[in-house]
Order: C-alpha cells, then sequence, then structure tokens
C-alpha cells in the first residue's frame, strides 16, 4: 500500500497509544457493555514495550499502531488498532503483510486474540487466521508456521 511505513515506539508515544488505543476499541467494548477508559488504560500500560511496538503512518500522519512479541509459539500480534477515521482502507492487512513476512522468514505461527464481539474476528480470519480458543471476552487465533525454505 503506497504511504504506509512503521516506525518505531518510544516511551514518550505512550499516552498517544492509550488514546488511540481506547478510540479503536470504544465501539466494540461499549456494544457489549464492558467500555472503561480507565481500564483499557491500566491493561495496555501493564504491558507496554516500546521495543516492539510501532506506529502505523499513512501519508505521514500517525493512524494506529502495532505490537508485535516474540513468545515460545512463535510471534503474538498483541495490538493492531487504526484510528477508527481511517478503518477499512487496508492499513490493517498493509500491518499483516509486514508481520506474515517476519514470521515467515523465520518458520514461525502468529497469534492473536479479538474481542468476541468486535469486527476484527472477521478480518483475522479472512486474512487466514484459524480459531483455537475462546475465552470469556476474546476469541484467540492462529496462523500456523510456513514449512517454505
Amino acid at each position: 500500500m503506497d504511504h504506509v511505513k512503521f516506525t518505531p515506539a518510544t516511551p514518550a508515544d505512550v499516552e498517544a497509544l492509550v488514546q488511540l488505543r481506547i478510540e479503536a476499541m470504544r465501539e466494540s467494548l461499549e456494544r457489549v457493555g464492558r467500555f472503561d477508559p480507565r481500564r483499557a488504560r491500566d491493561r495496555f500500560l501493564s504491558g507496554f514495550v516500546p521495543e516492539v511496538t510501532h506506529h502505523i503512518e499513512w501519508n505521514g500522519q500517525r493512524v494506529g499502531f502495532f505490537v508485535l512479541k516474540p513468545v515460545a509459539i512463535g510471534l503474538l500480534l498483541d495490538h493492531l488498532y487504526i484510528h477508527p477515521d481511517y478503518q477499512n482502507r487496508g492499513l490493517g492487512a498493509a500491518v499483516l503483510t509486514h508481520v506474515f513476512a517476519q514470521a515467515d522468514a523465520s518458520h514461525l505461527a502468529v497469534r492473536v486474540g479479538a474481542l468476541r464481539e468486535s469486527r476484527s474476528n472477521g478480518f483475522y480470519v479472512r486474512h487466514g487466521f484459524i480459531p483455537v480458543e475462546q475465552g470469556e471476552f476474546d476469541n484467540y487465533y492462529v496462523r500456523p508456521a510456513t514449512n517454505k525454505r
């Protein structure tokens, strides 16, 4: 996708990331009666690691971010948020293309979770993720590792 790039986050970006996460999650969380900005903030801050966090920039503007963490089973796409004003423009697909290239280069699986009532569930399935588990509030998916050499 033209004019999309991923830039590393820094500790100084944390407040902007928290606000973006809250805006991106608001609709889905309100739908299930779980919207609580303080909880959303605390949850993000408890696991914030700048070294694995990247801004999504489109036409020079920060419009989202993703967090990709190495874990025992491969890679965990821990967060992928795009501001509501910029959703449905192919930005999430561009992130997944980037993530899959990293995973495929090392033959790693990619895991992701999504709020059960979120539209992101369909997005992940369309992009090759397979449902593997359902929690109280979230669905969990995996994109298997490739065996291509």
